[in-house]
């Protein structure tokens, strides 16, 4: 069992406003807080110390497209904040980095161009994760738009040993549908490597969070993003805390 379970509650922006998807489908989205940066301050109150945003409009785009809205979210919090959607150059990590991010999510430039990111990692310790999406265990890109050929493990092997920081690794199957995390999946995306993972998709109640938490073999997973579960009160954010720091 890991020494550190990290909880991620999850900032999803579309159109400036804080939403939630189901199976990542963006018109079937939810809107939960014109606000985000009200949301980001209300994940702190509640003891949460790390924030996960996701510019879903960006991982259409292919390039930043709710800026402003994640500016005020960093503004709006001293949590550290990790961003993913939309990254696909250097110059944009860079741009973010200086704005205050902790680190930078890149998906879809993982699979384009794994050279790029692993140059990026090697720059920029403990800066930059990889985000891995995967339907039926195969590696889905342009925000969940298109299905590879690349199995999801396959993925998380090439940047072994390269100086990524995690990998955010997501059952869309499951994303926004609050039927309960793919552990098996996820514990086998751990124990493939030795890179610290998050889980996403589906956690539904604390009990997500504990079976995450126990699930490890020679390697534990070190996280798990919370979602829709959290914001329609399925998930009460002191038994989560208390749940992941057993």
């Amino acid at each position: 069992m890991t020494e550190r379970f990290d909880l991620y509650p999850a900032i999803d922006l579309k159109a400036g406003q804080c939403v939630r998807l189901l199976r990542g489908e963006m018109d079937q989205a939810t809107a939960f807080n014109p606000d985000p940066a009200d949301q980001a301050a209300k994940f702190a109150a509640m003891g949460f110390d790390r924030l996960h945003v996701v510019d879903l409009d960006g991982a259409f785009a292919g390039d930043s497209a709710n800026g402003e809205a994640v500016r005020a979210i960093l503004a709006a919090t001293d949590v550290p904040v990790q961003l993913g959607g939309g990254i696909r150059t250097r110059a944009q990590i860079d741009a973010w980095l200086d704005a205050g991010l902790s680190r930078v999510i890149l998906g879809t430039a993982a699979l384009r161009d794994p050279d790029f990111v692993k140059a990026a990692a090697g720059d920029l310790p403990g800066k930059i994760v990889v985000g891995i999406d995967a339907k039926d265990g195969y590696v889905a890109v342009e925000g969940w738009a298109e299905t590879s050929d690349m199995k999801a493990v396959d993925l998380a092997k090439i940047f072994e040993g390269c100086g990524v920081a995690g990998l955010v690794v997501t059952d869309i199957s499951r994303d926004g549908m609050k039927t309960g995390v793919n552990v098996e999946f996820t514990n086998a995306m751990a124990e493939a490597v030795s890179i610290p993972v998050i889980a996403s998709g589906g956690v539904a109640s604390v009990s997500d969070i504990t079976a995450l938490r126990n699930a490890g073999g020679k390697r534990a997973i070190s996280g798990t993003i919370l979602g829709r579960a959290l914001y329609d009160g399925d998930i009460e954010p002191s038994a989560a805390i208390e749940a992941a720091r057993a």
